[in-house]
């Protein structure tokens, strides 16, 4: 029995040895083989999913699942643009509203191009339908536009920066040009909203000329050609043609608190609302200026003289206290060196 036992034994370990030397190393290499031969069986199912919804729609709309299995997980060889914004009515973002017309204005724009290919896909992941995903990145406001490399994980380079140059279709198509080789064509559907207000002021203003036809003296009126180019100068130096260029939106609504901040806290940015801040401020001067002008000049009686003075007295008065309000707010912006006691 003891013999038995002892070939048995031996038997047991010359198998268990076997195993470890030729099975085990066996099972592991089929199991690595069976992995790499999946790895591009998936990859394609990935990118024929991702061009199947691409043809359905121009930006892909994703959830957390989706963000995690097309975008963030292996293997994947095309870049992804990814516009986290709140676009329900609840959330009142009115910049997410703009940004995404712009967005749909470019992904549409490469979508339909003669370029297109599986190199590059446009998504959105919406705060109510991925607020995990905002979670898992950190991310604290929107909208914020994102590049995701083929290759590697994110940079810094790779999140658009909205504040400073805005969201303007053309704008994102230089931004993705640096990031990812791709040129986009921005192509921008018909609007002919500016030819009809042409159309309709040059029709006011010959229909104006031809029922004054015999009485033309109003356009050698002074102070009608006067307002003009104050129009003209305020709107060019409060801001407007940089608004024109660059694009940016009107305020900024924090998604956390809902404060709203109308000036920019970058020196490098500014907001719409800025302008029209500027803009009334040099508007005030210049009323202030004439209201002193007619008081100084004019030659009626001294009564009209002392109330057009008290007129302006108030006019100053007010635009003092405002001019000091805004006075500390852009010199928290722009970090002006003087302070309120350096000018008394």
């Amino acid at each position: 029995m003891r013999l038995i036992y002892g070939l048995l034994q031996l038997t047991a370990t010359r198998v268990i040895r076997y195993l470890n030397l030729w099975i085990l190393p066996s099972t592991m290499l089929m199991s690595h083989l069976l992995q790499h031969t999946s790895s591009p069986n998936l990859l394609s199912e990935k990118v024929e999913q991702m061009m199947e919804w691409s043809s359905r729609r121009s930006v892909i709309r994703m959830n957390g699942d989706k963000f995690r299995r097309f975008i963030k997980a292996p293997p994947r060889n095309y870049s992804v643009i990814v516009m986290f914004t709140a676009l329900q009515p609840q959330r009142q973002c009115s910049v997410c509203r703009q940004a995404n017309e712009e967005y749909q204005v470019l992904a549409n724009s490469w979508r339909y191009s003669s370029a297109f290919s599986n190199k590059l896909f446009f998504t959105v992941v919406d705060y109510d339908e991925g607020a995990d995903v905002f979670q898992q990145l950190n991310m604290n406001s929107a909208p914020t536009f994102m590049h995701f490399p083929a290759k590697g994980k994110p940079k810094r380079a790779d999140t658009f920066d909205l504040q400073r140059i805005g969201f303007a279709s053309e704008q994102l198509a230089k931004w993705i040009a640096d990031r990812t080789d791709v040129q986009i064509r921005v192509f921008r559907p018909p609007n002919y909203s500016g030819t009809i207000a042409l159309a309709l002021l040059v029709s006011l203003v010959g229909g104006l000329l031809y029922l004054r036809r015999n009485n033309l003296e109003f356009i050698y009126n002074k102070t009608g050609w006067a307002m003009a180019a104050l129009c003209v100068v305020f709107a060019m130096t409060s801001g407007q043609m940089w608004n024109h260029i660059r694009g940016p939106p009107y305020a900024h609504k924090n998604p956390q608190n809902g404060q709203v901040s109308y000036i920019h806290g970058s020196s490098q940015a500014q907001f719409v609302a800025e302008s029209h801040i500027i803009l009334l401020l040099n508007a005030a001067i210049t009323m202030g200026m004439v209201l002193l002008n007619e008081a100084a000049t004019s030659k009626g009686d001294v009564g009209k003289r002392r109330s057009k003075c008290f007129l302006f007295s108030v006019h100053v008065g007010s635009w003092s206290v405002f001019f000091l309000f805004f006075f500390f707010k852009f010199c928290q912006k722009y970090k002006y060196p003087y302070t309120i006691s350096w000018l008394l």
